[in-house]
């Protein structure tokens, strides 16, 4: 199985990326401003169960090709990496403009669930990221590489439900000031961006 330290190296570099908002808190940030905490818990939920499909595509994906191809997979470790490095970069470089809370009219909490999956199955970065981050913490000398994915993607997954639920919870009052803070969108922008970088960094010297 996963080295502990290497378990708790992966964990805080969860945390660290999940704790700064993307489209999909976006997304939990309106619903809960719109229509209350627990809508939003509902598109947190929703958007955990998107993450799950990831983790389930991850976990067969990469296993196959570990199986098939050593080489291969050191590839596509190398190939995430340099995405990694890529994405911190442009977030570094990329300013964000002021943007309007529009209203949005109340749906049933079932379609925000939905709407939640949906927003997160369908994200193609939600995708590479999976890709490019999960396969820096695999080794296939501490056991089968499918139960290392398994367990690192859900690791991911608990991370982030519960930093998206926090988001929910504190997006009543604050969802409405964090959308037009100019602090807040420099603050997203430098943090997201080092994570990055500094994450595809120590993968090119991983083992």
């Amino acid at each position: 199985m996963i080295d502990p330290g290497t378990l708790a190296v992966f964990a805080a570099a969860a945390l660290a990326l999940a704790v700064v908002p993307g489209p999909a808190v976006l997304y939990i940030v309106a619903r809960s401003v719109d229509q209350g905490r627990f809508a939003g818990l509902v598109s947190a939920l929703g958007i955990g169960v998107g993450s799950l499909v990831h983790v389930t595509a991850a976990t067969i994906g990469l296993s196959s090709l570990l199986a098939s191809s050593a080489t291969a997979f050191t590839v596509v470790k190398y190939a995430g990496a340099a995405y990694l490095i890529l994405l911190g970069i442009h977030r570094l470089l990329t300013r964000e403009e002021f943007v309007e809370v529009a209203a949005r009219p109340p749906r049933a909490l079932r379609k925000i669930f939905r709407d939640g999956v949906i927003v997160n199955v369908l994200n193609p970065k939600t995708a590479l990221f999976f890709l490019a981050f999960l396969p820096q913490f695999v080794d296939p000398d501490h056991g089968a590489a499918a139960l290392q994915i398994l367990l690192l993607g859900l690791t991911f997954t608990v991370i982030a439900l519960s930093s998206d639920s926090l988001w929910a919870l504190a997006a009543g009052t604050l969802g409405d000031w964090l959308r037009r803070s100019r602090w807040y969108l420099g603050v997203k922008r430098w943090v997201t961006g080092t994570a990055f970088v500094a994450l595809g960094l120590s993968a090119t010297r991983a083992r």
